[in-house]
């Protein structure tokens, strides 16, 4: 008898269990981005690459301050405060999407304060991708 009641109470409970998973909302999951194309870019020998950044004080000095002033700007997006700034003798290169045109003007005007006009080379990239909020799946 009290095994019957057991097994009642644990039918119950499981299918209250379903009900309520069946009610949460799902997030979707998103794709994975395919950036082949701009690596494949960026493999070129005659490409700046992050690990070709120098290490001398001049150049890890350039880099840092053009960083700070990318990321303490709060109006530019997550893709801008991520931009790659590569400094080879002086000389910086900009790499990686950003949101917008206005976007990619205010990176690139950061860097040249920093170090100096005609001393930056501006590979930035306008995404296409759209800001996404999370998306819910509801089940009927």
């Amino acid at each position: 008898m009290v095994c019957g009641k057991f097994i009642a109470a644990v039918r119950v409970g499981v299918w209250l269990s379903v009900a309520v998973c069946a009610g949460v909302p799902l997030y979707a999951q998103q794709p994975a981005p395919d950036n082949s194309k701009v690596n494949e870019r960026d493999r070129a020998p005659s490409q700046a690459t992050a690990d070709q950044q120098k290490n001398n004080r001049s150049d890890v000095a350039i880099t840092r301050d053009i960083r700070k002033a990318i990321v303490a700007d709060k109006q530019l997006s997550t893709y801008a405060h991520n931009v790659k700034v590569i400094t080879q003798h002086g000389e910086v290169t900009l790499k990686g999407p950003v949101r917008t045109e206005d976007e990619k003007r205010t990176v690139e005007s950061k860097a040249s304060e920093i170090a100096g006009a005609g001393h930056v080379k501006n590979q930035l990239s306008i995404t296409d991708a759209t800001p996404k909020a999370k998306r819910r799946v509801h089940k009927a």
